[in-house]
């Protein structure tokens, strides 16, 4: 699943304070919700404010921290938290290159293949922007799109223009769990 918009709120932009790091309020229920029904837990974000020049690799890791803090505080654990600090039009070297870490390329599906055992096919990719459906779809997995954080807007501004659609489109993090669930059934 991606972070910002689907974990946790996408309100400060490029985040590079964990005081001010939230979950959203069902993140935890959701999460137990897929733990319970025997899914892995991964965490797929593009951080791009690194090689913007916005934090470095320690301020991130700290935010990470936070997360994973709130997120024990709501008894979740999850299995793998990947990220890709790799944007091209970035000022900051080495990360101002394209990378296949960067969604919707799969470096860091590949990253979590080479460290767990699970099928993609029986797997989900949870996130609010085309480019988590894109990488959902080129990782072989099922794709929901959330309306909460970008994804209201991206489905305002139209699916014509994307390669892939979702396969199902939800309200937040935990009406997809509960989708899955009816749909796991």
């Amino acid at each position: 699943m991606d972070r910002d918009g689907c974990v946790s709120p996408d309100q400060f932009g490029y985040l590079d304070d964990p005081g001010l790091y939230q979950l959203y309020p069902y993140t935890g229920e959701a999460l137990r919700l897929l733990k319970e029904m025997g899914f892995l837990l991964f965490l797929v974000t593009n951080q791009s404010g690194i090689a913007r020049g916005y934090f470095d690799i320690p301020t991130l890791e700290k935010v990470l921290d936070r997360m994973e803090q709130l997120l024990a505080e709501q008894k979740v654990r999850l299995d793998g938290i990947y990220y890709s600090p790799w944007f091209a039009d970035g000022v900051v070297a080495p990360y101002n290159i394209e990378h296949e870490d960067r969604k919707p390329g799969i470096g860091m599906f590949k990253s979590a293949k080479s460290q767990h055992v699970f099928e993609a096919g029986l797997s989900w990719m949870i996130g609010d922007r085309r480019t988590d459906v894109e990488f959902g779809h080129n990782s072989g997995m099922k794709t929901i799109l959330l309306l909460s954080g970008e994804g209201a807007r991206e489905m305002l501004d139209g699916l014509d223009g994307w390669t892939v659609r979702p396969d199902y489109i939800a309200e937040n993090l935990l009406t997809a769990a509960k989708l899955i669930q009816m749909l796991e059934q």
